[in-house]
């Protein structure tokens, strides 16, 4: 008997092991699963049945005597199955899947059952191997982007998340859409600002990954996963980014050179292509400005880095023995600057200033110098530092004595958008000019919650009476329209589908000038930045609002779990 057990149990697993594999490469129109049934088929209730166990919902395709029953089909095979219409005539229950994909690799049994009682029989185990279709994306280095192709069955759910890594060098978060996270702040800042997915990927199920500028650095594997309920989806791109065939520049710079000759305007374009040079504006108070520099070209691992500004002042150094040297630096910028390491392999010599100020705006110079001191690139970056003061207020505040003497000037309701320089004439009648200039800059508060709570508010109070052509903006920190207002009322059609039924505005604004916004339902991930905007033909203003909405933490006690928000300080005690 024990020897029968033996048996038994071998049996099961040899035919296991034997069980047809099946292999096809991603991409292909369809693969076929074979499955024939050589005995006569009962007559009552015959009903073919084919599963995969390892997923939640097990059921890919069902037959039955009057046709195919696909009411509890698993969705991922919706409208990608079909059997033989005389498939219970003919014993041939083979098994037509269109589009194979990498995450359709599994096993796949046929069932055969039968009877009033539902006898089953067990025909045929197939093991099926989707091979993962290499894709090899080449573009040349300095183009203006390349493209990363993934797509996948349309009219995903919108709770589904899309995650761009690489891991060929260090493991690297390239890109996340989610609807239900904030996900800029896990993206490397490697990629920062570079990346880009098409506008509602999980409708079309296009996911494909815009990457700008991509350089040497860029090349190799990423992977695009996505997270749809319980399943995960990857596919795989490989990016080889050509260095540029020098030989085929030179021919490209002579021709412009004989064009210049024809053509005297083409000079300033040369010239523009040889010395771009690069602008970025910031506002004052911002913690930190990145200013560029990456190379099109291969940087020896001993080059050396130097950030001058106008005055041929040190603002950074990175020797060629690959450590900063603080010492060599210009002591006003001292404790201020920082170059990313992990970047510099890939060609990104950008230098982050932290806490820009107005007299931060100037040109500065980035220079990468071989170990013989010869230059390699040079590039400048121009900064511009908006709306730096001497003079700083709260908002709302802005106050002034009311004494005949005193000329101090009163300024209701003062925004962010306020900040400038202001310069008050006196003239006597004897002709003498008298010149005084204030500087003004509006603090903007930020505005904290606990995540729970019913509703909170940005608030934006401005003067009464605004003309009616006014149209009211707020954008969040990725652009996104969070209420519009114009002509007179909401227009809910233009947000966000993330804030729809989120977002009120007060009645009669435009008559009080409180163009505060209540956001309902705050959480998490609803923390950054908010605008608004407000425009007309008489009317420009802005104000930026920072909002944090503090988390909450699981707590064990005495068993039972509660939620509580915790402070910076209670979750360093929690540690």
């Amino acid at each position: 008997m024990k020897m029968f057990v033996v048996f038994v149990i071998l049996l099961h697993v040899s035919q296991h092991a034997l069980a047809l594999v099946v292999e096809v490469n991603e991409g292909e129109d369809y693969v076929l699963l074979p499955c024939r049934y050589s005995s006569i088929i009962p007559e009552t209730n015959p009903t073919v049945t084919w599963t995969r166990n390892d997923l939640d919902l097990k059921s890919i395709h069902l037959r039955r005597e009057g046709g195919d029953d696909l009411t509890g089909q698993n969705q991922r095979y919706s409208r990608r199955t079909s059997m033989r219409s005389d498939a219970l005539d003919t014993g041939d229950f083979s098994l037509t899947l269109r589009k194979p994909e990498v995450y359709d690799s599994g096993n796949y049994t046929c069932t055969l059952s039968y009877g009033n009682h539902g006898v089953e029989r067990r025909l045929t185990d197939i093991e099926l191997e989707v091979k993962d279709q290499q894709v090899i994306v080449k573009v040349v280095e300095g183009s203006e982007s390349a493209i990363l192709p993934c797509k996948t069955t349309a009219d995903l759910s919108q709770d589904a998340t899309v995650e761009w890594t690489r891991s060929d060098v260090d493991f690297m978060l390239v890109h996340v859409y989610s609807k239900t996270r904030n996900t800029i702040r896990e993206q490397d800042g490697f990629y920062r600002v570079r990346t880009m997915m098409n506008e509602d990927p999980l409708r079309t199920g296009d996911l494909s990954l815009t990457l700008k500028y991509p350089t040497d650095g860029d090349s190799g594997g990423y992977v695009c996963t996505i997270y749809r309920d319980k399943d995960i989806l990857r596919q795989k791109v490989v990016l080889q980014v050509k260095e540029r065939s020098w030989a085929k520049v030179l021919v490209a710079l002579l021709v412009l050179l004989v064009l210049v000759v024809v053509s005297g305007g083409l000079l300033y374009h040369f010239r523009q292509y040889l010395m771009s040079v690069y602008e970025v504006k910031v506002d004052s108070g911002v913690k930190s400005v990145q200013l560029p520099c990456k190379a099109v070209v291969h940087i020896p691992k001993d080059a050396k880095v130097e950030w001058k500004d106008m005055k041929d002042r040190l603002v950074h150094v990175y020797g060629n023995i690959n450590v900063d040297q603080p010492e060599e630096q210009h002591q006003f910028y001292k404790g201020r600057t920082e170059m990313k390491r992990k970047l510099l392999k890939f060609g990104d010599f950008s230098l982050n200033l932290k806490h820009p100020k107005g007299r931060d705006t100037k040109t500065y110079t980035c220079t990468v110098y071989s170990k013989e001191e010869n230059i390699l690139i040079e590039k400048k970056v121009l900064l511009q530092v908006k709306g730096s003061t001497n003079d700083e207020i709260d908002s709302p505040g802005a106050t002034g004595n009311n004494h005949p003497e005193d000329l101090s000037l009163t300024l209701k309701h003062p925004t962010d958008g306020d900040n400038s320089t202001y310069t008050c004439i006196v003239c006597s009648r004897e002709g003498n000019i008298l010149k005084k200039q204030v500087e003004l800059k509006v603090r903007v508060c930020q505005v904290e919650v606990d995540e729970g709570v019913e509703s909170l508010e940005l608030p934006f109070k401005t003067t009464g009476n605004l003309p009616k052509d006014v149209v009211v903006v707020w954008r969040d920190s990725d652009d996104r329209k969070v209420h519009v207002y114009e002509n007179g009322s909401d227009q809910l059609e233009e947000q966000h589908q993330i804030y729809r039924d989120r977002t009120k505005m007060n009645e009669d604004l435009l008559g009080t000038g409180d163009l505060s916004l209540t956001l309902n339902h705050p959480t998490e991930r609803d923390s950054g930045e908010y605008t608004c905007i407000v425009n007309s033909s008489s009317v420009i203003q802005y104000k930026i609002i920072p909002l944090k909405v503090k988390g909450r933490v699981q707590v064990q006690d005495g068993g039972h779990q509660e939620q509580k928000a915790l402070s910076l300080t209670e979750l360093h005690l929690l540690e």
